[in-house]
């Protein structure tokens, strides 16, 4: 199914070739995370050297007819890395950790970001392409555009629980939110390697399934409760690389080609919505149940896994 209906022409080393990224995405984000300097070296010092001597002048020129020269990779690039500056700013500042208005910047980045990609999937729904290139991809609109932007809407209206995000006291300092649960990561995902197939097909293989992975393996194996830190870092790199480096996903040798079947668009975002109405349908069922107001308190804190990461915080207080 993977190969044939969502894509064509996968061979061995794709496949290799999408593990060895994966890999190169969570080492990074590892290193990134653990330490400070590689942090601001990656997320503030390289961008602004890449701005101005590559991205601009050659390889993310707007108008130019580039896969990145639109104004949806310039903003994604960008908001992620303020999302990633942002949070160091949280996990190394004391007085910025512990101040209310502060901790409303995680959720805001997180909802700005995907109400960019339910915007584009709507845009390209308006678009009413029939397989044409439209800034170096090829678009298919429909109704799959419309379900995903909704998935999208949905899957930001079931954020919460951001006034208990956290530092942790060890070494990292990561910024861990108990009340991001994994059937909302999960979610996430589906809905985000939707809209990755939707708008940028030819891309998903890695934009979609490579990075998406590549954050949520650390989420639940390696630093539980940090997924929107390892979702930003991840995100900024992969959007750093590509910037950078165009013609890598489209390429003859690593590209791999989306199918471009109307059924497997459907499809993808037909699950997404699903997963979605199932996950904002819990939600709305726990707020009312329990009388938890999710703009005042967190809505999960009977839930397993969010004890699992809140007992860290309980252990300080």
């Amino acid at each position: 199914m993977f190969n044939g209906f969502l894509f064509h022409g996968l061979t061995w080393y794709n496949l290799l070739m999408w593990c060895g990224v994966t890999l190169a995405l969570v080492v990074l984000n590892e290193l990134t995370r653990r330490f400070k300097d590689i942090g601001i070296l990656f997320f503030v010092l390289i961008p602004l050297v890449l701005t101005f001597t590559l991205w601009l002048p050659h390889t993310a020129t707007p108008g130019t007819g580039a896969s990145t020269g639109t104004w949806f990779h310039w903003v994604k690039v960008y908001s992620a890395l303020i999302g990633c500056v942002g949070f160091m700013l949280i996990r190394y500042n004391k007085e910025w950790s512990s101040n209310k208005y502060a901790l409303l910047f995680p959720p805001i980045i997180l909802s700005v970001n995907i109400l960019e990609a339910c915007i584009r999937d709507f845009q390209v729904y308006g678009l009413h392409a029939t397989g044409q290139v439209i800034d170096g991809v090829v678009m298919m609109s429909g109704p799959w555009n419309i379900m995903n932007g909704i998935a999208g809407i949905l899957n930001i209206l079931a954020i919460s629980g951001w006034m208990g995000i956290f530092i942790s006291k060890d070494e990292n300092q990561d910024m861990l939110w108990p009340d991001m649960l994994w059937y909302w990561i999960i979610a996430y995902d589906i809905w985000n390697f939707a809209y990755v197939y939707n708008c940028v097909s030819d891309h998903a293989f890695y934009a979609g399934a490579a990075l998406l992975v590549s954050c949520t393996i650390p989420a639940f194996f390696i630093r539980k409760g940090a997924w929107l830190q390892h979702r930003a870092h991840t995100l900024a790199l992969w959007m750093m690389f590509t910037m950078s480096v165009p013609a890598f996903v489209n390429s003859p040798r690593w590209g791999v080609p989306a199918s471009h079947n109307p059924q497997a668009l459907f499809a993808v975002s037909f699950v997404a919505l699903l997963a979605n109405i199932m996950v904002i349908t819990y939600h709305i069922w726990k707020i009312f149940k329990f009388k938890r107001n999710p703009l005042k308190k967190e809505v999960n804190i009977d839930e397993p896994a969010y004890m699992d990461v809140a007992r860290e915080k309980n252990c300080f207080d």
